[in-house]
């Protein structure tokens, strides 16, 4: 099930608020919560939700043996379980792309193995993470394991971060799954930041994808024109699909008496790759930091072992978001520009003047969203050829015209400005003059709002089927 979509808000949405809202006991709200997780998992995925369930059952015992087992032995039962994981993980995401490459490799000797065609689980990815972090926590000792199944089950299905993120830890919700406040106050806060996630997502995202499909998808050589045009539109559209998810899960978190993460600080106005990590899915980067990096050494050891290091994890990153040669290339370009910029360029880049250092990382996060996006080597290729104008300048295709709806481009502009906020060196970004007084003024905030509302849920009751860009990892 889509958030933004009419079976969500329209019928699943006012179904579970009174439910959830009517008991007065956390463990009866719990079992409304977890049972409508189930739901909404089943509702696209009604087989895979056995995969989930097998799963959660699996970890919880698994933390509980993990924990009771003595130091010389834990190492092996947590990796046992996490293998397990791993293994779940790379039969139904991995099998398809292994076989397939092995097969084009016998291909050369004449012979052939068939694809065995497995389907993806949506969200497995995430849910694969959040059962590794938990056993890992539990294994240091961080996080306790959970007596209650119910309370593994709801951590890992709730249905808000359940298909897209962001990334959770269980020590970060444990004592809020058994104890928690739910007020009106908090519900009003966490009904505002879902509706500004619902009009990043269908407001934003869906519009200018667009300009993104018609470039990418439907014109042959792009000009010079064009794939900039649809390169832009894509950074945009990807930012405000995947933080509007974002946006959604966290005010559902808030609405609900937990606390989330924030998974996006202004990424675009980084002035290093360096810097971009760190305000891009930050659950992500955090994780691989946590349970890969700084385990395999981090920057402990030598430059040699510290640059090995970061192009491992990003290698991994690339592969995490899919089982293509193309999100391997994404994984090392991010991971080769790390390693340049711990090399000696990140100092460079600081003595720099903020708009040339600025329009670096802006312009290299662009050209790896182009190995993101495309289908395979052949149509990144022929993206970058637009991009430095081998295809000519111009004109523009009729298909890229027929794209540029004025919503569209108005929703274009719109994004790249809220994308651009200002910022002050080093700080989180400061709210200007015009969000401060729309806060403080609750008659001109209401009225906002209430637009806000009325435009998104026309969006979604006159559009099509548009779901997140991250469902498919």
């Amino acid at each position: 099930m889509v958030f933004s979509s009419v079976p969500f808000l329209f019928y699943f949405l006012p179904l579970f608020i009174p439910l959830y809202f009517l008991p007065q006991t956390t463990r009866s709200r719990n079992a409304v919560l977890l049972a409508f997780s189930v739901v909404f998992y089943a509702w696209g995925e009604p087989w895979f939700v056995l995969v989930m369930l097998a799963s959660i059952v699996f970890n919880w015992r698994a933390a509980l043996v993990i924990e009771r087992t003595g130091p010389g032995r834990r190492r092996w039962a947590t990796g046992a379980a996490v293998t397990a994981n791993l293994l779940l993980l790379g039969v139904f995401k991995y099998a398809d792309f292994v076989v397939s490459n092995l097969d084009q490799v016998l291909a050369l000797f004449g012979k052939s193995v068939p694809v065995p065609e497995i389907g993806l689980p949506l969200g497995i990815s995430f849910f694969s993470f959040h059962s590794i972090s938990y056993l890992v926590d539990v294994h240091r000792g961080s996080a306790k394991a959970a007596r209650r199944l119910g309370n593994i089950a709801l951590y890992i299905s709730m249905f808000p971060q359940l298909v897209a993120g962001p990334i959770i830890r269980y020590k970060t919700v444990a004592r809020q799954i058994d104890k928690r406040r739910t007020t009106w106050g908090r519900a009003g806060v966490g009904a505002r930041i879902f509706v500004i996630g619902l009009a990043q997502k269908v407001l934003i995202a869906d519009e200018v994808a667009r300009i993104a499909d018609a470039a990418f998808d439907q014109v042959v050589r792009p000009t010079l024109v064009e794939a900039w045009l649809g390169l832009s539109a894509y950074t945009i559209q990807i930012y405000f699909d995947f933080a509007g998810y974002s946006n959604m899960a966290i005010g559902f978190a808030v609405a609900f008496g937990f606390t989330f993460p924030r998974n996006f600080r202004l990424p675009y106005t980084s002035r290093s790759i360096t810097e971009f990590w760190r305000r891009w899915h930050m659950s992500l980067s955090t994780w691989f930091r946590d349970y890969l990096y700084i385990p395999l050494g981090g920057n402990r050891g030598s430059a040699f072992a510290t640059y090995r290091n970061l192009v491992t994890i990003f290698l991994l990153c690339g592969l995490w978001h899919g089982a293509s040669w193309n999100f391997v290339i994404w994984g090392a370009y991010h991971g080769a520009l790390l390693v340049i910029e711990r090399a000696g360029f990140g100092q460079v880049l600081k003595r720099m003047p903020d708009k040339f250092a600025w329009a670096y990382a802006l312009i290299a996060a662009m050209f790896g969203w182009v190995w993101f996006r495309a289908v395979d080597l052949p149509h990144a290729l022929n993206m970058f050829a637009g991009l430095f104008g081998l295809h000519g300048a111009g004109p523009m295709d009729v298909r890229v015209h027929l794209a540029l709806y004025p919503t569209t481009v108005a929703a274009l502009m719109v994004g790249v400005a809220l994308a651009l906020l200002p910022r002050s060196n080093g700080t989180p970004p400061r709210q200007n003059a015009l969000a401060l007084w729309w806060r403080t003024k609750s008659v001109p905030d209401l009225a906002f709002m209430s637009a806000v509302i009325v435009l998104s849920v026309l969006s979604v009751t006159s559009g099509t089927y548009s779901p997140f860009l991250y469902f498919r990892f």
